[in-house]
C-alpha cells in the first residue's frame, strides 16, 4: 500500500469519559476509577486522502485502558459512518488505524487489541455549548461545556495526552454515556468530557 501524505482531515470532535473533570489522563496521571472507558466521536467538515473526498462524514472510536493510558495496551472499537462508501470506508479505516501517520497513528500506537471495525449509521450534533452522539443501539452520549471563571469556556492547552493537538480543548460535563458493545457496557453522567474543533494532517 503506498504510504501517501496526501490527506487532511478538519471538523469538530469531542470525547467523554468515566474519569471525573477534568480527566487527569492528559497530564499523564492515573484514571479517577483506575480505568478509562473513552468514547470518542469526530464529524468531518472538510477531509480528503488523495482525491477522495471524506466532507461530512462521521468516525467514532470506543477505548478501554485498563490503568494508566500512556502504558499503552488498550482496546479499541473504530465505528465509520454507514453514508461512506466502500473506498471512502477504506480511507477513513486507514486514517484512523493510524496507517497514514499524523496524530491518529500517535493514539492508535497505545492500542493493543483492535477489538473491531463496523460501518453503522453515526449521528454527530454539535452547538453552542453542547455536543451529541448516537449510534443505536451501541452509544449515546451528551456534553455540556463548563464555563470558565473569566467568562466563555473553560479550556486546556498542550496537554502531555490529548485526542486533538490543533485546538485547545473545551472542558465539559457528560449529560449521558452509555455505550454497549463486544465486551463492554458503560453507564456514567456527569463525568468528564472535552470538545473542540479539530485538524489532523500527516
Amino acid at each position: 500500500m503506498p504510504q501517501t501524505k496526501n490527506w487532511s482531515l478538519q471538523g469538530d470532535y469531542f470525547e467523554t469519559c468515566n474519569c471525573k473533570t477534568a480527566c487527569p489522563c492528559v497530564w499523564l496521571q492515573p484514571p479517577s476509577e483506575g480505568d478509562c472507558k473513552l468514547l470518542v466521536a469526530w464529524h468531518i467538515d472538510q477531509g480528503h486522502l488523495d482525491e477522495q473526498s471524506l466532507d461530512g462524514l462521521n468516525v467514532a472510536l470506543a477505548c478501554y485502558a485498563p490503568g494508566l493510558m500512556i502504558d499503552g495496551g488498550w482496546q479499541a472499537a473504530l465505528y465509520v459512518d454507514e453514508r461512506a462508501s466502500d473506498i471512502q470506508f477504506d480511507a477513513i479505516v486507514q486514517i484512523f488505524s493510524g496507517q497514514r501517520g499524523g496524530h491518529p497513528a500517535v493514539l492508535t500506537s497505545f492500542v493493543g487489541e483492535m477489538l473491531g471495525v463496523k460501518k453503522v449509521k453515526i449521528d454527530y450534533q454539535g452547538q453552542g455549548v453542547s455536543r451529541q452522539l448516537t449510534i443505536p443501539g451501541i452509544a449515546q452520549a451528551e456534553i455540556e461545556s463548563i464555563a470558565g471563571i473569566s467568562g466563555g469556556p473553560a479550556t486546556i492547552n498542550n496537554p502531555p495526552l490529548c485526542v486533538v493537538t490543533s485546538h485547545p480543548s473545551i472542558v465539559s460535563r457528560s449529560k449521558h454515556y452509555r455505550y454497549q458493545d463486544y465486551d463492554k457496557d458503560w453507564t456514567f453522567s456527569e463525568r468528564n468530557g472535552y470538545f473542540s474543533a479539530f485538524t489532523y494532517t500527516p
